[in-house]
């Protein structure tokens, strides 16, 4: 199966292995900077390899090359332009997080993708973590009962030097703040684990210690879920020294499950009423991980060539990543307007946040 890779930055590299891990043939990379594309491939021993074309232009990609797949790893503010081209060219996708900037472009990849056939998958790699497939196979199975709430926690650190790495980060039009970069895989599993569909979302954003930034660096909020139990989310870039936690919490009538470590990867409780032998070896679970990225991507990369094969959808599909999408901009539309919001949430894009942290409301 052939596969090309557009964006070569921080991200890519996770791409670049799932596709070697999954043998696929690289037949294309793209990047407005050459030297990106050159240090992505030198990383991981390609560039040499004749076969790979370089391209500048995505759109010249599309016009001379006919993968079998596509991933977009760009900044963010350009996922659903690019995602849209692709669609049009028919060519299945895997979109980085987040799927788009705006519920608008986000509904279109979906309408747009089912009117001609292609698949789309949201890179929300974190729902193949081995800690969280457990979680999801217990909560399949019945074993939490009735959900009472939980949580999200990421706590992370993101200093100047990592926003000076790439201008675009910070930046409403292209990446939004921590909610919308670092915590949407913690929310993205948070609305999947308790059912999906969300009454209200009432939150609070705010920009502490990164005042070079557009966006916020702390937000928090609650959830009411339809189904009547609610949750907290949290997430933020101003822990010191380095990055704490990505952990999840499920609490309901017959079970409670904490994920933690820093990527959601390791069983940190594990404790149910109907106990089975399993359980003992699903307690104290740690998945080794050589980054906050997670081991996901392999697999996400696998269950997406497979859905191809298979004519199915993928497992993360693009309405989960519009679902991702839409938590966040429904907190930071209640940060705006000050009090809660109803989901569905209607249109609404980060660009609607310009202005925020100007200095007019803090």
């Amino acid at each position: 199966m052939k596969y090309a890779l557009i964006g070569c930055g921080r991200i890519s590299t996770n791409h670049i292995k799932a596709a070697l891990n999954n043998e696929l043939e690289i037949v294309a990379v793209c990047d407005i900077l050459p030297e990106h594309m050159e240090e992505l491939l030198a990383k991981h021993g390609l560039e040499k390899d004749p076969s790979i074309a370089r391209y500048t232009d995505y759109k010249t990609l599309l016009q001379e090359q006919d993968p079998d797949l596509i991933s977009i790893a760009t900044e963010s503010g350009s996922h659903a332009k690019i995602a849209l081209d692709v669609i049009d060219k028919g060519i299945p996708v895997i979109i980085e997080k987040p799927m788009a900037m705006s519920m608008t472009d986000a509904d279109e990849i979906i309408r747009r993708s089912r009117e001609k056939g292609v698949k789309v998958a949201a890179c929300h790699q974190n729902r193949f973590n081995v800690a969280v497939q457990k979680m999801r196979r217990a909560l399949e199975e019945g074993r939490f009962g009735k959900l009472s709430h939980g949580s999200i926690h990421v706590r992370w650190n993101r200093n100047k030097a990592y926003y000076d790495q790439a201008p675009w980060r910070g930046t409403w039009a292209e990446d939004g703040g921590t909610l919308m970069n670092q915590c949407i895989h913690g929310i993205d599993l948070l609305r999947w684990t308790f059912g999906d569909e969300v009454d209200e979302i009432y939150g609070m954003t705010r920009q502490v210690q990164h005042p070079y930034l557009e966006a916020e660096d702390v937000g928090m909020a609650v959830v009411r879920f339809k189904n009547g139990a609610i949750a907290t989310i949290e997430g933020t870039v101003n822990v010191y020294p380095k990055n704490l936690e990505e952990t999840l919490y499920i609490f309901g009538e017959k079970g409670t499950v904490k994920i933690g470590g820093t990527s959601t990867n390791n069983i940190d409780v594990w404790d149910f009423a109907d106990e089975t032998d399993q359980d003992a070896e699903n307690k104290g679970l740690k998945e080794a991980t050589s980054n906050v990225y997670g081991n996901g991507h392999t697999s996400l990369f696998r269950d997406m060539i497979d859905a191809i094969r298979e004519d199915r959808d993928p497992y993360v599909d693009a309405v989960a990543g519009r679902n991702a999408l839409e938590m966040v901009l429904a907190i930071y539309k209640s940060r705006k307007e000050g009090c809660p919001v109803k989901l569905p949430l209607g249109d609404f894009s980060s660009l609607d946040m310009a202005g925020t942290f100007d200095g007019s409301e803090e």
